[in-house]
Formats: C-alpha cells, structure tokens, sequence
C-alpha cells in the first residue's frame, strides 16, 4: 500500500501540467482555508444574532440580489479566459486587449441593468418571498453589491488568463476578514440584519476593487499601457463571441432556476426557518467544496491549453488526477462532518438550529458528485461545447422543479433537500459521460 502511495505520488510530482494546477489553486486553496474559518465565526455570530427565521430571512435577501444578476450575467470570466488565452498563445496582444474592453463594457451594462431590474422587483420579492413588503428597502440596499462588481467578471478572467490566482485569492481574503470584523460589530451592537447586510456588501466592495486594480496592472504588464486606446473594431468574430457569451448567459440562467433558486423556493412554500436550517447545511457543506473549487478555474485554464494543443492524454491524466485529489478530501471532510454534525450544530449554533443535521447529510450526496467531477463543464467549454451543459441542466432541472411544485407544498425542507441532491449528482454525471466520451473521440481521431 505504501508503494503505491509513492508512486502516485511521485507521478504527481513529475507532472509538470499538474503542477501548475496545483500551484494555482493553492494559492485560492489558501486564502478558501481562510474565508472557511472565518465564516464558521460568521454564521455562529449571525445565526446567534438573527435567530432560524431571521436567517432565513437573510438568505433570501442576499439570494433575491444575486439571482438577480445571474439573471442578467454572461459569465464574462469564462468567455475571456477562452477567446484571451487564445490571442496570448497567438501573440496577438491587440486582439487580447480589444477582446478586454469590449467583454468589459458589456459586463458594464449588464451590471447596471440588473441593478435597474433589482430596484423594479424589490417589493415584489420582499412580499412574495420574505412574506414581508416593508423588507424591499433590504434587497435594495445589498443590491448595490452589484454596482460594485461592476467588471468583476472581466477583471477576474484577465488575472485567470495571466496565470495570477494568486492576487484573486488575496481579495478573497481580504473581502473575508472585513466581513467578518464588521459582523463581530454588529453582533456586540446588536445591529440586526442590517448590520449584517452592510458588513457583507462592505467585504464584496473591497474584493471587487483589489480585484479591479490587480487586473489593470496585468493589463498594462502584459499587453502595454496603450492597450486602454486599442480599437474594437479589431475584433471581427463578434457572432462567435456573443454565441459562446449567450451559451454561458443561458446555461447560468437554467443553474439559477435549477440550483441557485432553491432557498427562494423553499420560502415560497416553507416557513423562513426552514429556509435558514437549509442555508446553514449549505455553509457547511461548503466547507467541503472550499478547498476543491479553487482547482475548477486553474483547471479550466490548462485543459483549454491541452484541447489547443490536441494532447488529448494530457487532458486525461488532468482529469484523473484533479477527480483523485478531489475524492480524497470529499471522503475526509463529508465523513467527519457526518460523524460529528449532530453535535457540532446545536453546541455552536444553537438548539434551534440542530434540525440542520438531517439536511446536511442529504446534500453531502449530491455536492460530493459535484466535488470529484468538479471540472465536467469546464471540459465541455473546452471542447466548445458550451451548448451541451445546457441542455443537461435544462432536462434535469425541469425534473427537479416539477418535482418540488409536486412534493413541496403540504411537506418539509428535507423533502426539497433530497430531490436537489439528485439533481446534483444526475446533471454531474450526465456532463462526465459526454465529456469523457468526446475526449475518448477526438484522441482516436
């Protein structure tokens, strides 16, 4: 046993492909160990400050907001990191800079359109979901984090694409530990959700600032400081761009109604402290996804070298290794927080808040299929096929909404629980097989 250890660890050593990954991600694995400490203290402060139905309450508001904007969002990251990576490989620094405005004036847009949109919708969400209208005034106010994030998008894309993780794990950092000083006072003030509101929009604010001159400094590194006055008319496969752009957009608004809805959900037909049992399952299964989700971008950036390249073995021992890696801590850490959960819950956050258990361990199935095949769309963009996550995700989520307007009503958050999950793991493993099967194609091509 222990030589198979060190072969395989040996082999992880020598890939220099790997390597790279690992070095990037770890640099986001860092900063992820941090944010995830400090958001235990978070949600012990909040959950402990706002109550199960004040909780609730919260998850709504802030989920309200950001589904707002993936409404409206195209993924710009995603669309700069394939089409900028290209023109570097290309040496062709003026498409690379026109291809940064043009993606980073859209985005503009886009953001401030959702802003527009948020402050048409507020009361609405506020009385259909928060059963409250005087709430509107909250969605309103945590929605200005949208006009923070302006080009986030954009400038996160030029640091993936210039190999500089490391600056956007930085910002994470930072973003988390004021987040965290300003819920610590707003706890001892006993502020209440607007408090915590302010500290969270606060923390997003300073990440999308680092993150904004973090990214034109590699701008002007790399591509020279003209490249601010460079034309957009050089580009002239806008149709290709806005196709690949209007995939993400679309396959971002079926995962908002299919995954990132279900707290709304949940409010729709459940109590607010259901919701919130719901969002405290969810951070600490994030606390399982942390580590692993610093590998999706670094991963997706070397696989879109290696599809380049046609070295189709490469791309596989990635995946291999990235799933490897991603397994053994999904065992690790689901398995200890299934051992230890229905202690851990009530002793930090509370008595009421222990009915969270049961919802944990039914959402530990479907994200660990989600962790060890974390890389299954990004291989699909690679390949160019952004269309395919799309229809997998338009079939299994219309199952899945049938499904909880089916069996909500009349039942219980455990219920919305377990047929997310299934989603989850349905969506993952359909995305692999087709992956895998077209890697398997193309090598023998």
């Amino acid at each position: 046993m222990s030589s198979l250890f060190r072969k395989v660890y040996s082999g992880l050593r020598q890939d220099a492909l790997f390597q790279r990954v690992v070095r990037n991600s770890g640099y986001l694995f860092s900063s992820n160990t941090a944010s995830a400490a400090l958001s235990i203290v978070q949600g012990i402060l909040v959950t402990r400050l706002l109550g199960s139905a004040g909780y609730g309450l919260l998850a709504i508001v802030m989920d309200f907001a950001s589904n707002t904007n993936r409404l409206l969002s195209f993924r710009m990251s995603e669309v700069l990191v394939k089409y900028m990576r290209e023109a570097l490989e290309q040496e062709n620094k003026e498409r690379a800079a026109a291809l940064v405005k043009g993606i980073g004036l859209t985005e503009a847009v886009t953001s401030v359109l959702a802003y527009l949109v948020l402050l048409i919708l507020s009361t609405w969400g506020a009385r259909f979901f928060a059963d409250d209208a005087s709430a509107a005034y909250l969605f309103r106010f945590y929605g200005l984090f949208l006009l923070a994030n302006l080009v986030y998008e954009t400038c996160v894309g030029v640091l993936q694409t210039t190999d500089k993780f490391k600056l956007v794990a930085r910002a994470n950092f930072y973003q988390s530990i004021a987040a965290t000083l300003l819920i610590v006072a707003a706890f001892v003030m006993n502020l209440g959700m607007a408090g915590i509101l302010t500290a969270y929009l606060a923390g997003k604010t300073i990440a999308a600032l680092m993150i904004l001159v973090a990214a034109v400094r590699e701008l002007n590194s790399k591509l020279g400081f003209a490249w601010a006055r460079v034309p957009l008319s050089l580009l002239t496969d806008w149709k290709s761009i806005l196709r690949f752009a209007l995939s993400t957009n679309l396959n971002g608004t079926i995962n908002l109604f299919a995954r990132d809805n279900i707290r709304l959900y949940l409010a729709m037909f459940l109590p607010n402290a259901q919701v919130g049992y719901f969002k405290l399952a969810a951070s600490l299964v994030n606390l399982v996804m942390l580590p692993i989700e610093p590998f999706v971008w670094p991963t997706y950036a070397e696989i879109t070298r290696t599809v380049a390249q046609k070295q189709w073995g490469a791309t596989r021992t990635l995946l291999k290794q990235v799933s490897t890696l991603a397994g053994g801590w999904t065992l690790l850490a689901g398995g200890g927080l299934v051992a230890l959960g229905w202690w851990l819950i009530p002793f930090l956050y509370g008595s009421q808040m222990a009915p969270a258990y049961a919802c944990l361990v039914i959402l530990l199935i479907g994200y660990a299929f989600a962790n060890v095949f974390n890389w299954n769309r990004p291989l699909l963009l690679a390949l160019g096929h952004p269309a395919y996550p799309l229809i997998v995700a338009a079939i299994t989520g219309a199952v899945e909404i049938i499904l909880i307007f089916m069996l909500l009503p009349g039942s219980n958050y455990l219920v919305g629980t377990a047929i997310f999950s299934a989603y989850l793991a349905v969506s993952v493993s359909w995305n692999v097989l087709r992956g895998l099967t077209l890697v398997k194609r193309e090598e023998a091509a």
